[in-house]
């Protein structure tokens, strides 16, 4: 909200000094009311998300594994042993002979879902709905609230204002007065049980929060609505989109429309012979005149080659590699590789699992801080003077705006709120320093 004095002097003063530092902690502190609750969820869901292939080699040890027979059976009758099914999405195939075929489907009632086949017996292991998977239902927890659309919005809005908290908690960091350089870096002295202790808490977790969780939040922003959707109208306007066939459009078809198709089985060795890595992802052609595509389900990027082949003739009609893909396109492929803590092996997961850990603690300790200074029966909102905003932080405040739109139009509607109903009903008016 504004700054809302509890006796509006005649003239304001210039946001310079000490009167700067009291705006930007005022506005730290109401960011951090909605964005530390996010914070916390995003960190722990995320958290838990970076060990999803570990926590599902755990959770479905009794389908993912099984015993190695002696002839494995072809793809079409694994495929097949499912009955009737609406539309078959994809397969996957890895290169240890003692793991099951997993199998991407819609089932007769059109509901998405993922089944385990025993390549030897093509037994179905087991089947699921993928959204009822526990991942899925984590990852949806993450990115949307389980609420779909609007989730997302939410979502998007609390990763819009993160970047206001983390800059305006770095201006509240760097050493003024008798603040020292050493200050800064030092760890936390005293008891817990003293606001300083969780003050200093704060201030140093916020330190380390800054250098780990900010890019983590930015390679994020992509996959988001507003933002996101923003990035790839510009790709799209500057031809930096990405060369993937694996959506249809400029995939090309088969070169006739009738005929026998060849094996998959045949498809996996020319995939094998064009030098893709294991897992491959394979998705059957629907219509007449549809190809294979097939890829590398490689998290390593620049394995992730793909191929389009002929279902007629075996003919490769399109390989698309990772280095064909425009620089804009591979920096989010790798962002969100980096996001998924894949880009750089163990260093990114180490590094991910600790921006993780920070940011739930970054999160409690702002509350506990904050609980500690408030005075009863009031949220404490941090004292700041009638001032008037230089050129520089209204063009800053501007450009952030422009940067981070779901934060801008907020922006505007808390102002809007600020003039009509909350001055009027004294709400979020300064009471403590």
């Amino acid at each position: 909200m504004t700054d809302i004095p509890l006796q509006e002097p005649a003239s304001r003063e210039r946001a310079s000094g000490a009167i700067l530092y009291r705006l930007v902690w005022k506005w730290h502190f109401l960011a951090s009311l909605y964005v530390l609750p996010f914070i916390a969820m995003l960190s722990l869901t995320g958290g838990i998300y970076l060990y999803k292939p570990q926590i599902e080699a755990w959770l479905y040890a009794d389908r993912l594994t099984v015993e190695v027979g002696d002839q494995m059976q072809s793809l079409e009758a694994q495929a097949a042993a499912l009955g009737t099914i609406e539309r078959l999405r994809g397969v996957t195939i890895e290169v240890d002979p003692a793991r099951s075929t997993v199998i991407e489907y819609n089932d007769a009632d059109g509901v998405r879902s993922i089944a385990w086949i025993d390549p030897y017996t093509v037994d179905v292991l087991a089947k699921v709905p993928r959204d009822e998977m526990a991942m899925r239902v984590l990852r949806k927890l993450h990115g949307e609230l389980l609420l779909g659309d609007v989730g997302t919005k939410f979502v998007e809005l609390a990763a819009h204002w993160t970047i206001v908290m983390f800059v305006t908690g770095a201006i509240l960091w760097w050493p003024r007065g008798q603040r020292r350089w050493s200050d800064t870096v030092a760890l936390p002295t005293g008891s817990p049980r003293t606001r300083s202790w969780w003050r200093e808490t704060h201030l140093f977790t916020g330190l380390l929060a800054t250098i780990l969780i900010v890019p983590i939040v930015i390679s994020g922003l992509p996959w988001t609505d507003v933002w996101g959707g923003g990035l790839s109208r510009v790709q799209e306007a500057t031809d930096q989109t990405s060369r993937s066939l694996r959506f249809g459009g400029a995939a090309p078809k088969s070169t006739a429309t009738e005929g026998e198709t060849v094996a998959w089985a045949e498809v996996v060795a020319i995939a094998e012979s064009e030098g893709l890595v294991y897992p491959l992802e394979m998705h059957p052609p629907r219509r007449a005149d549809d190809a294979f595509w097939i890829r590398s389900a490689s998290t390593h990027r620049p394995d992730q080659s793909e191929l389009v082949i002929d279902r007629y003739t075996g003919e490769v009609l399109a390989r698309v590699d990772f280095a064909d893909n425009p620089p804009v396109a591979r920096a989010v492929s790798w962002g969100i590789s980096f996001h998924q803590g894949e880009a750089y092996g163990w260093l990114n997961l180490a590094q991910n699992t600790v921006a993780a850990a920070l940011g739930v603690l970054l999160a409690i300790s702002g509350f506990v801080a904050w609980w500690m200074r408030r005075p009863k029966g009031s949220l404490g909102v941090p004292a700041a003077p009638y001032a008037s905003l230089s050129t520089g932080m209204i063009l800053t405040a501007i450009a952030l705006m422009i940067l981070f739109p779901l934060m801008g139009a907020s922006l505007i509607v808390a102002l809007v709120f600020d003039r009509l109903i909350f001055r009027r009903f004294g709400l979020f008016r300064t009471t403590c320093s």
